[in-house]
């Protein structure tokens, strides 16, 4: 049962409700949108349905969830609940849970505000999304509502903006509370395609962060952070220990940022195929972001690969390890290199760390690069364009676990501040 919760009223949540209920229904399973608001019923008006039977139907043991949900009138697969009267007193948590089995997922409004009514609705549910419109009032009221489901300690699955362009820095600014996505402003959002698109979008992302017995994942308890805290927020809160990353970008694109940042979170072992010790040691002191003072070692020979292997019995557990860049190794013979992917794998499983292999593009590619991806638990690929006040660096997820799951492109920023925004959007073809 998933909460979908904004102290402020207007900022979206019941369409965002129906919304996610509907997008969940056509991209993956069945889902409920269940109307929790006893003062300020409307999830029945915007989603088309009557005003009863309501969710108070199932106060009797001997009822049924098929009594009280209705159809939607546009998504098949989609069960609407109206809200209890005013003056039905209910425990949301029993009723909540003879819902289950009507659905795999089920979202429910609660109301606005931060009163008895939100704390009792917000206490039952597994997890929240908190909902936001880019006013300083709506962005001032979840924050409150943050503030709350931490206080009730009810797991923060994520935010979603509604009716705006892009991210509000304020949002971006939010401690463990990644950006699932933007809703655009459309007349009739629950049918326009642009936003139906941007709420399937969020349902992809919301079925990536829960686990396969369906409860929410904790935000960072068992995740290894990156160190770039809009990649953290894209993540969840980092990567599982034992992940391999290939960092794909062309040789202009100021990539090494994005790996020296890495260092800052926890020890670090860096192999450099190219440069020196010395050289590196420098670009991390000059770095435009914070560094940590990682171990770094030149490894040596046409392809590095022996020394890399013999360094990597000297990974320290929960480490994080980089190799800048693999383009050299991947010129070596196809099974001996086979062969150390498969010994760096078992190696960051062993020591719960997580590995970043810098890939290079250029006119040639090396002849192993696709063992490189084949092998990496997740690809992100960094793109850069000049802009008017500087450059414009873009990552893409594009491959995470064996899921193609390019739905967010995360906006980075190599000159001293934290990266800085992330911009949902659907990069499938």
């Amino acid at each position: 049962m998933i909460a979908i919760a904004g102290a402020k009223g207007g900022c979206g949540k019941t369409v965002t409700t129906i919304g996610l209920a509907e997008a969940v229904a056509r991209e993956t399973t069945t889902a409920i949108a269940v109307d929790a608001d006893r003062q300020l019923p409307n999830l029945h008006v915007a989603g088309g349905v009557d005003r009863e039977p309501t969710l108070a139907g199932l106060e009797s043991e001997s009822a049924v969830a098929e009594t009280v949900v209705q159809s939607s009138p546009r998504t098949d697969d989609v069960g609407l609940v109206a809200a209890p009267e005013p003056s039905d007193r209910i425990d949301f948590e029993t009723e909540f849970d003879r819902l289950e089995g009507a659905a795999e997922r089920a979202f429910v409004d609660c109301p606005s505000g931060a009163g008895p009514d939100v704390v009792e609705a917000l206490s039952a549910a597994d997890g929240v999304i908190v909902v936001t419109a880019e006013t300083e009032r709506s962005l001032t009221a979840a924050e409150t509502t943050i503030e709350m489901a931490r206080r009730l300690e009810v797991p923060i699955l994520g935010a979603v903006v509604n009716r705006c362009d892009r991210v509000p820095e304020a949002v971006d600014s939010w401690t463990r509370v990644p950006v699932l996505g933007r809703i655009p402003d459309g007349e009739a959002p629950l049918t326009d395609e642009a936003t139906r698109e941007a709420y399937e979008g969020i349902a992809r992302t919301i079925e990536r962060r829960l686990a396969p017995d369906r409860t929410p994942v904790a935000y960072d308890e068992d995740l290894l952070p990156t160190g770039i805290d809009a990649l953290d927020r894209a993540l969840g809160g980092g990567l599982e220990p034992g992940s391999l990353v290939a960092v794909v970008a062309e040789p202009a694109s100021q990539s090494e940022q994005l790996l020296y940042g890495t260092t800052a979170v926890r020890g670090t072992l860096y192999l450099s195929t190219e440069r020196s010790t010395a050289n590196v040691s420098r670009a991390l002191e000059a770095a435009a972001i914070e560094t940590g003072n990682p171990t770094v070692r030149r490894l040596g020979g046409e392809t590095g690969l022996d020394d890399a292997a013999e360094l990597l019995e000297t990974l320290p557990a929960a480490s994080t390890l980089v190799v800048d860049p693999t383009n050299a190794m991947e010129t070596a013979d196809r099974a001996t290199y086979v062969s150390f992917l498969d010994a760096l794998t078992e190696r960051l499983v062993a020591t719960e760390s997580i590995g970043l292999l810098h890939c290079l593009e250029g006119p040639a590619v090396p002849a192993n690069r696709t063992a490189t991806l084949h092998a990496a638990d997740a690809v992100f690929e960094l793109e850069s364009e000049p802009a008017a006040d500087g450059t414009d660096h873009t990552l893409s997820i594009s491959k995470f676990r064996g899921d193609n799951a390019g739905t967010e492109r995360i906006r980075l920023a190599f000159d001293g501040r934290s990266p800085a925004s992330i911009e949902a959007t659907d990069n499938r073809s």
